[in-house]
């Protein structure tokens, strides 16, 4: 199975960045799909941010709401979406997450008074 097939099947994915220093970091993260490409969005204010500006190679995997991976690890490419495919990346994460996305991450990012990138996933690789 391909990787945007199982993170369909996921309520969350591991989001692995890479650092300056060549650590990688895990974050957990929403994601939906489209066919071959998957999309999630985070704070603009985010460290992840800095670190898939700086490489957009990242590793990704199906995982709990904590974190843990549940499947297998792919490879993708990240890229930041904007204009009407970030408008369309955002339709589908509302349309996955009604909830979240309609309520959570707004009040969210006035708090935080910041707002949200979205970024399209693609070029998944299976790992080992």
């Amino acid at each position: 199975m391909d990787g945007p097939k199982i993170l369909e099947q996921t309520w969350a994915m591991l989001l692995r960045t890479r650092k300056r220093n060549g650590h990688w970091v895990g974050t957990p993260v929403n994601v939906a799909v489209d066919g071959d490409r998957a999309y999630f969005s985070t704070l603009a204010s985010s460290a992840k941010v800095k670190r898939m500006r700086n490489f957009d190679q990242v590793e990704v995997a199906p995982c709990t709401l904590r974190g843990k991976p549940t499947g297998a690890t792919f490879t993708a490419r990240a890229r930041l979406l904007e204009g009407e495919e970030a408008a369309e990346a955002q339709r589908r994460m509302r349309a996955k997450y009604p909830i979240v996305y309609r309520f959570n991450v707004p009040i969210e990012h006035r708090l935080k008074r910041t707002h949200g990138n979205l970024y399209e996933l693609s070029e998944f690789r299976a790992q080992g």
